[in-house]
């Protein structure tokens, strides 16, 4: 299964380079699939590339829901 993520454009560092944040973490990425991307908007990322643009508030909506599911989702135990 394939997972793209909603995540915050924050600073162009280069042609077809960015650096994105989720939840506190910074990534670099490349912005080659979205030409039009500027600071500030929302880009979905898979694999280290930004792959298309996302409305705000379904970015908002999208991570909310990551969020339920992480905090419904149990702990893995370690086995011995």
């Amino acid at each position: 299964m394939c997972l793209a993520i909603p995540a915050l454009l924050i600073e162009m560092i280069g042609p077809d380079q960015a650096i994105v944040e989720l939840g506190g973490i910074r990534k670099q990425v490349s912005t080659a699939l979205v030409p039009d991307a500027l600071v500030g908007d929302y880009v979905i990322v898979h694999v280290g590339h930004a792959i298309g643009q996302i409305d705000p508030e379904e970015a908002r909506r999208t991570l909310a829901m990551f969020g339920e599911l992480a905090g419904a989702t149990p702990a893995l135990e370690t086995q011995p």
